[in-house]
């Protein structure tokens, strides 16, 4: 056998659940210290996938009989699918944790999560152990997820990350960039009605994912965010002065409720500041990008 199978044969696998922008930018991070594999439903994304030394493994979440030949495969797996779009339980997490369990191979997850589990906050700023209070069904399936990843985790001796992620962005990233919205001119909330928000550059999330594989502790949740604590409205307003494009124009709540659509509504009503201390402590991670201001140049 050649020093070069040996080599290869010798690194720990990982399996891409999901693999879209995030996960294709974890493993350009990860290709050569890792066999990557990837779950995909999309026969199309074959090739590309090939293409950054990713192995395509074709089946779909929602038919567990598809992906039953994951049992056994992976060292690793980061579980980036979000939950199907209706319901309370997320059903998809629950048939990949069942092919999982088929073999005890798996010694460590990490699942994306969302900030969105917490609800409204009132604009407080708080860490991990803050309760959970899910406000829409998009939030509670992701309650359902996480709730389902841990108990796989003490279960089968796994040892699990849940990172809470909130609003992604960046120049390359398909709708990541705020000039597409200032360009439409949708409005953001008048300063005395406006929410907080949390942001989170897509290359330090996909160095977050990296981080939490190699260093998170067991059962542990994270919040991945940067250093920013701006309302939704100033942060347009930092986004246009940097494209140099108008600002958006400001409204009340009770103009956003009669004219906005119920999906953005949901976010605005939102407000919430996330502490990342435990990301930067416990993973080791500087980040990229640590306000939105530096991404935004960027």
């Amino acid at each position: 056998m050649s020093p070069a199978i040996v080599r290869q044969s010798r690194r720990p696998r990982l399996l891409i659940v999901g693999c879209g922008d995030i996960g294709m930018r974890v493993a350009r991070l990860l290709r050569g210290r890792y066999r990557l594999l990837a779950l995909t439903s999309n026969i199309a994304r074959r090739e590309e996938l090939r293409a950054l030394g990713v192995v395509p493994l074709l089946g779909n979440l929602d038919d567990p009989a598809t992906i039953g030949r994951l049992a056994g495969l992976a060292d690793a797996v980061l579980h980036l699918a979000p939950p199907a779009s209706t319901g309370t339980a997320d059903e998809r997490t629950a048939n990949l944790l069942q092919a999982l369990a088929r073999h005890g191979r798996v010694q460590r997850l990490v699942y994306a999560s969302t900030s969105g589990v917490y609800g409204n906050a009132g604009g407080a700023r708080f860490d991990e152990t803050r309760a959970v209070r899910p406000a829409t069904e998009r939030a509670r399936r992701r309650v359902d997820a996480e709730r389902r990843v841990r108990w796989f985790g003490r279960a089968f001796g796994v040892r699990v990350t849940v990172l809470r992620i909130p609003g992604i962005y960046a120049a390359d990233r398909p709708g990541g960039h705020p000039r597409e919205r200032l360009a439409r001119g949708t409005p953001v909330l008048a300063g005395e009605d406006d929410a907080y928000t949390n942001h989170i550059h897509a290359d330090d999330l996909a160095r977050a994912c990296v981080a939490a594989l190699l260093r998170g502790l067991p059962q542990r949740v994270l919040h991945v965010c940067d250093d920013t604590e701006l309302t939704m409205g100033d942060y347009f307003d930092l986004a246009a002065d940097l494209c140099g494009l108008p600002r958006p124009p400001r409204i009340t709540r009770a103009e956003a409720v009669a004219t906005l659509p119920p999906l953005l509504l949901s976010f605005m009503s939102e407000s919430r500041r996330l502490d990342n201390r435990r990301l930067k402590r416990e993973l080791r991670l500087a980040l990229r990008y640590p306000t939105v201001r530096e991404g935004l140049v960027a």
